[in-house]
């Protein structure tokens, strides 16, 4: 990766927000290996409204002068429509997801042998073919392109994702006087299939009455599921939090809870959640689902506590005996 870049003139393109935990990681290697780097990305609320600001400000952008195009996330939807503005530079992409997998397999939008998942295989294969370079963020993720889309072996290189240590890095907090005295667990993310969170919401929910525990639920539930848990008084929920404040929870947190746990979703088991890269940065014990992706950069060890993805009862007993306390299940 670093060769790649190294004295060159980048420029980097992005369509998810600038704050995201693989542009910051990317656009922090550029300014400390790259000659120089542009960045044409948004921050925008929408992905639509990101789209058309990347779009724009690349149409009218002159390329010429760079010696190298890194496409971030989602290279998909700019690759195939800018390919006649990157001639002559090295064209990298970060092939952090496929469109295939993640809306035929993963969300289970369009059918994989329907005419929209053809489409957004045809247009992964194109992607990965006409890049010179493309980054995967684990060895599981990357055979799975390989195989899937025939891409090129020698055009891969593995990138593993890297928290923000100016953000996330080891601290301390005070708790809030809800958690003063309880032992706390904690839980964020964006509520993805295949992170399967509603596993980890549902131990939560098997503690209710445990009042010397109190849980933190971070992230966007519908209005059904925070329904289901509107009887737990020991439980915080929250949308979102801004990350220095998100940071702050995981401080004061006992025990943080990574995934994935979906064991319908196969892209679960090839690739690692960010949050465990987070949780390590801060060195907080977690639980990690046991899949092969995770096992490639963690060990099972006092702070790391693997468990059998799609196990509702499993969550609910390893917290309970990483406090010290009897299992409800066995």
């Amino acid at each position: 990766m670093i060769a790649l870049i190294k004295d060159k003139n980048v420029l980097f393109i992005t369509t998810k927000r600038l704050d995201y935990i693989r542009n910051t990681q990317e656009i922090r290697l550029l300014k400390q290996y790259a000659a120089s780097c542009r960045v044409i990305g948004s921050n925008e609320k929408t992905y639509f409204f990101r789209l058309c600001h990347v779009y724009l400000r690349l149409f009218f952008t002159l390329t010429r002068s760079y010696d190298t195009i890194f496409i971030g996330f989602a290279p998909q939807l700019i690759l195939p429509f800018f390919a006649w503005k990157f001639h002559g530079a090295c064209r990298i992409i970060d092939f952090f997801i496929s469109l295939y997998d993640t809306f035929c397999f993963d969300r289970r939008v369009f059918s994989p042998k329907g005419p929209c998942g053809r489409f957004l295989h045809l247009l992964d294969a194109y992607t990965l073919k006409h890049a010179d370079a493309f980054l995967c963020d684990t060895r599981c993720h990357g055979d799975y392109f390989l195989k899937e889309f025939h891409a090129d072996q020698k055009k891969l290189h593995l990138l593993y994702l890297c928290a923000d240590s100016s953000i996330f890095y080891p601290m301390q907090a005070v708790r809030p006087a809800c958690a003063v005295g309880k032992k706390v667990v904690l839980f964020f993310g964006s509520m993805l299939p295949l992170q399967g969170y509603e596993r980890v919401l549902d131990a939560f929910h098997a503690l209710k009455n445990r009042t010397d525990y109190y849980f933190y639920f971070i992230g966007p539930l519908s209005d059904a599921q925070k329904y289901k848990v509107r009887d737990m008084p020991n439980l915080f929920l929250s949308d979102w939090l801004m990350p220095e404040e998100l940071a702050r929870h995981i401080a004061f947190a006992d025990l943080c809870i990574a995934g994935h746990f979906s064991a319908s979703v196969a892209k679960a088991s090839r690739t690692i959640p960010g949050k465990a890269y987070i949780y390590r940065a801060m060195n907080k014990p977690m639980i990690l689902g046991d899949t092969p992706a995770n096992h490639e950069l963690f060990s099972a060890d006092q702070n790391t506590i693997f468990l059998p993805v799609g196990d509702t009862h499993a969550i609910t007993d390893a917290i309970l005996r990483f406090f010290g306390d009897r299992p409800i299940y066995g």
